[in-house]
């Protein structure tokens, strides 16, 4: 009856303490996800809470979602701020983030088939930037010719296609962690899964990799190891094969909010991610 009211400024202060208890607290408790989502206007009105519009609120960050393995939180949005997010290098700034989805493995041991990413919600003291100590992110990859992603939608957008993998490709990885910066061909993109000689090492997992744009510069001594291209993908894991790293593609995570946010509008944590202009 509080919810259907026209005016939730009405509505008396008695009232009102349940629908503040819920947005204050653990949102569960007095409404499901689908009463969340019913009654999203009024609770906007009267308790407006970083769950209430996800699509419009603060930036957000993309890592690998095999970081984290809890049945109570995979595989919906978490409106709670219950899995903090620390910089490991500036973990006395405290939580940078807290983490809003991340999908379920279902048992495999190096993340889920097409879908290993989670979305994390920036705190507001957070500043958003492209440049990478590193990568500079110059936007999302698109393939207007490419391989349809296996998460996308029909149509499929250009940023949710893939780069192409045949001998006659030669679509490179630029990527940073803790062994330094390389960069490589990509050998396979079955299931938007990019196979590359880029290396990295465990505790990587999540990092950005760009595209090496044809012609542009490689890393290299002369210039600090920097390097600059379209978003691709974020490194995923080390699996048994030649060569053994793996990188989940921009397309497929790009293309999962897409089909997520289309079956539930509104209430998808990262929807409509574009990579940050800020320098």
């Amino acid at each position: 009856m509080v919810l259907s009211d026209p005016d939730p400024t009405t509505v008396p202060l008695d009232d009102l303490a349940a629908i503040v208890l819920c947005a204050e607290g653990e949102a569960g408790v007095l409404f499901d996800r689908q009463e969340r989502r019913a009654h999203k206007q009024p609770l906007e009105a009267t308790a407006p809470r970083p769950w209430v519009t996800p699509a419009a609120r603060a930036p957000t960050a993309r890592c690998a979602g095999h970081c984290i393995r809890d049945a109570r939180y995979s595989d919906r949005e978490i409106h709670e701020n219950s899995i903090p997010v620390y910089d490991r290098q500036d973990t006395g700034f405290g939580p940078i983030g807290y983490v809003r989805y991340y999908k379920d493995p279902e048992g495999s041991m190096v993340g889920h088939p097409t879908k290993d990413y989670m979305i994390i919600e920036l705190v507001p003291q957070v500043t958003l930037s492209s440049q990478g100590p590193h990568l500079k992110q110059t936007g999302e990859l698109k393939v207007p010719d490419g391989h349809i992603s296996p998460n996308a939608l029909n149509p499929a957008l250009d940023n949710e296609r893939l780069l192409g993998a045949d001998w006659f490709n030669n679509n490179e990885l630029v990527v940073s962690g803790q062994l330094g910066v390389w960069y490589g061909r990509i050998t396979n993109a079955t299931n938007g899964i990019y196979q590359s000689h880029a290396s990295h090492k465990m505790g990587d997992s999540g990092g950005p990799a760009v595209w090496h744009a044809p012609g542009s510069a490689y890393p290299s001594d002369a210039n600090g190891f920097q390097a600059a291209g379209p978003w691709a993908g974020i490194t995923k894991a080390i699996v048994l094969g030649l060569p053994p790293y793996t990188y989940t593609s921009s397309a497929n995570i790009l293309a999962d909010l897409r089909t997520r946010d289309a079956a539930d509008p509104g209430d998808v944590y990262g929807a409509g991610f574009e990579v940050t202009a800020n320098p």
